[in-house]
């Protein structure tokens, strides 16, 4: 039997998706009008800025920015296309390839992150007392651990 939703539930979890889609509309939005990216396009820079020789294989990078294989192959070639990052083969097993970060990519992220830092700021962190932003990152934390977990034991992983 399912267990429906109270109306303060309701209320809350309703709350909860009009932010994350204005949030994420409004972050999108900022960076597109500003530098022409999109915020999956902004986050695969971030990934690649942040690992380790500026590459990660492309099955890693759809893991890290929770993209399917597939839109992030789609995003990767539209980000290749602009000379924001390269495709790799892998030496040790072909079927694999990495992504990597271009010098321009590079430029791209430097010259984005200040307007996608600001937003945050602007959208969030001057909205939500610190407190009160502590505890939607544990809250969220709480929640990808769960869904992480049932997704794990459903495909079969630890």
């Amino acid at each position: 039997m399912t267990k429906w939703l109270n109306p303060d539930e309701q209320q809350s979890w309703r709350s909860f998706i009009a932010a994350w889609t204005l949030l994420n509309n409004q972050l999108n939005f900022e960076l597109q009008c500003r530098h022409d990216l999109t915020i999956a396009d902004y986050e695969i820079l971030v990934r690649l800025s942040e690992s380790e020789g500026k590459r990660l294989r492309m099955s890693d990078l759809a893991e890290a920015t929770l993209a399917s294989r597939s839109r992030l192959s789609h995003q990767v070639g539209r980000l290749e296309a602009t000379g924001l990052l390269t495709r790799e083969e892998c030496a040790e097993d072909r079927r694999g390839s990495f992504a990597v970060l271009t010098e321009a990519g590079w430029q791209a992220l430097v010259d984005s992150a200040p307007t996608h830092v600001t937003g945050v700021r602007t959208h969030v962190l001057d909205v939500l007392s610190k407190s009160e932003f502590k505890a939607l990152g544990d809250a969220c934390r709480k929640i990808a651990a769960a869904i992480s977990q049932e997704s794990d034991q459903s495909l079969g992983r630890r």
